[in-house]
């Protein structure tokens, strides 16, 4: 009977097992994931600026490798050189990203290596002007790179990735808690890859390691700790030349180096940083980082350098090339954010403060001394190893030379640089349609003096110190007519220091680079489908240039007359069926 009243007598028995971890997955789109980038917790729809995050469920499927897999999902950035297959340089509308440009959890690292990208959690994209919140960076963008973090659950995984040309590489990723209360956690990335190559003789082996550790040092307060170690042993391949401008008809697994030739790279960082929540509304954050970076190569001449063409019938006369350099990098930063309210304006503010030293040692090696035994005087002093011909680079038609020559160490030049910047930024939150970004940083460059030593002589010389100063601003307007749309307008600015002296033999000043953005962001057929089109212009009208008729008391003056001009459009499309 569906309305008679039962009374049933039960217990229920206490049960000591804990919930370790809950994930909540999301369906975020392109426009609401916050770029750590930024410094600040602000969407990528509040923004008067592109922003491009790929993703770890993108860099898993895509089963990514190298950097420049990334940039295969990214407009307007892009892979242009490879430097001899040991680096990857990538420019962004129009602009070289130098170290500068180029981030591993906020922090500067040198990408003169091609780093390792098995513990990337995710890539960040920041595209054109970011100077108000990084200084002297290239004006078409910046990547930021997140490795994974510490978990407090048990866990990992081991994987093994082979290919074609003997190429293997494990993989092993454990995480975990050091502490029955959670308060600590850590975990582990490493990985070994060696391989070899379709160009003969050419092979590769790289080591990389990356811990780090996450302390709970109060319910408010968080230190991370992240280690990054990286061996990069390779042979350098410059390719197989061209001639006369052509590429040459050469079967691609043809090496035209040398097979004792190398480059060997070392990349360590710590990266250490400090989170505390002040209040509901204010946070500060405080990252201290170190870096040192080693490189040395010894190869032969790139195809076509020193005045050594490579000629028709295929005939190249080979040099040889030498380096060394050894790099410390040093930061110190703080950020405050923190909401709050003006009346009926609400503002998202960042204020900060960074401050960074660079100390760089670089070897040049004298690229003569081994031909002083040559009978021909016209061309002992000339940069000559062998020569061979590209389209038979093993046969005997020449003397093609296996021998390790000894190359003394002729220059060490040591080129310290110190960095600094203040700047503030508020996101104006006029109403719920209108929106202002405002910011401004102050930067100060100081390239002090540098010592150039003649080691063979035991000479030394001095290259002058030069200070660049500059006022950046950043405005942008966002009108957002529902939640699901956004159109901005915006312009900010970068300064690039100038090397050399003008006329009067004074230091130049740095060049200042415009930029002028505008689009249109929008997330479609709920939430399925983000459109995101962007449109740019970026002028340097300061363009540094050699004088025409420089007078004879400074002959290398150079003056601010040129200009470039960098000006396009993008459209990006990601769909979630």
């Amino acid at each position: 009977n569906s309305r008679e009243n039962r009374t049933v007598d039960f217990s229920l028995r206490e049960s000591r097992n804990e919930l370790e971890e809950i994930v909540i997955t999301s369906g975020y789109t392109v426009n609401e994931r916050s770029i750590t980038a930024g410094k600040i917790n602000i969407r990528p729809m509040d923004m008067p600026q592109a922003i491009t995050i790929i993703g770890r469920e993108t860099l898993e499927k895509q089963q990514v490798l190298r950097v420049s897999d990334v940039l295969q999902q990214v407009n307007g950035v892009y892979l242009s050189g490879t430097t001899g297959g040991f680096q990857e340089e990538i420019s962004a509308r129009g602009f070289a990203f130098s170290s500068a440009n180029t981030f591993k959890n906020g922090v500067r690292f040198n990408n003169a290596v091609m780093p390792e990208m098995s513990a990337v959690e995710r890539v960040e994209f920041l595209k054109g002007g970011s100077a108000v919140l990084f200084g002297n960076v290239a004006p078409g963008g910046i990547m930021n790179i997140v490795t994974k973090k510490p978990k407090f659950s048990q866990g990992g995984s081991l994987s093994l990735r082979t290919g074609s040309f003997g190429f293997i590489k494990p993989q092993l990723d454990f995480y975990g808690s050091l502490d029955k209360k959670q308060q600590a956690a850590f975990r582990v990335n490493t990985t070994y890859e060696k391989a070899n190559s379709f160009r003969d003789q050419v092979s590769s082996t790289r080591f990389y390691i990356n811990p780090s550790f996450l302390f709970k040092l109060s319910s408010r307060t968080e230190l991370t700790i992240t280690g990054d170690y990286l061996s990069d042993d390779r042979t350098p391949d410059f390719g197989t030349g061209a001639i006369n401008y052509e590429v040459a008809p050469v079967p691609r697994n043809y090496f035209l180096g040398v097979n004792w030739g190398y480059n060997k790279s070392t990349q360590s960082m710590i990266n250490t940083t400090l989170t505390t929540q002040l209040s509901n509304n204010w946070q500060f954050t405080g990252t201290a980082a170190w870096q040192q970076f080693n490189s040395s190569l010894f190869a032969a001449a790139r195809p076509n350098t020193g005045g050594f063409m490579v000629q028709q019938d295929g005939t190249w006369i080979r040099g040889l090339q030498k380096s060394r350099s050894a790099q410390d990098y040093f930061l110190l930063q703080t950020d405050f954010t923190g909401k709050f309210n003006t009346g009926s304006i609400s503002h998202q503010l960042l204020a900060g403060a960074d401050a960074d030293q660079y100390y760089t040692d670089g070897y040049t090696f004298q690229t003569t001394a081994y031909n002083n035994g040559l009978s021909n005087t016209s061309i002992r002093n000339r940069n000559i190893y062998d020569t061979i011909n590209v389209f038979d680079p093993y046969g005997n038609a020449y003397s093609r030379r296996n021998d390790i020559p000894y190359l003394a160490p002729n220059l060490l030049t040591a080129s310290p640089i110190f960095r600094a910047g203040v700047y503030v930024q508020d996101l104006v939150h006029l109403s719920s349609k209108w929106k202002v970004l405002a910011g401004l940083r102050y930067s100060r460059q100081e390239n002090q003096r540098a010592t150039v030593d003649t080691l063979a002589k035991g000479t030394r010389g001095y290259i002058n110190a030069y200070l660049s100063e500059a006022l950046n601003p950043r405005t942008g307007l966002v009108f957002q007519p529902d939640d699901h749309h956004s159109f901005f307008v915006s312009y900010t600015n970068n300064f690039s220091p100038n090397t050399g002296v003008d006329t009067a033999n004074n230091p130049l000043k740095p060049s200042v680079i415009g930029q002028w953005e505008a689009g249109f962001k929008s997330d479609l057929l709920k939430k399925k489908l983000s459109v995101n089109l962007t449109t740019y212009i970026i002028r340097n009208s300061d363009l540094s240039l050699a004088v025409v008729n420089p007078p004879a008391s400074v002959p290398s003056a150079r003056e601010l007359v040129g200009e470039v001009t960098s000006k396009g459009i993008e459209l990006d499309l990601q769909g979630k069926p």
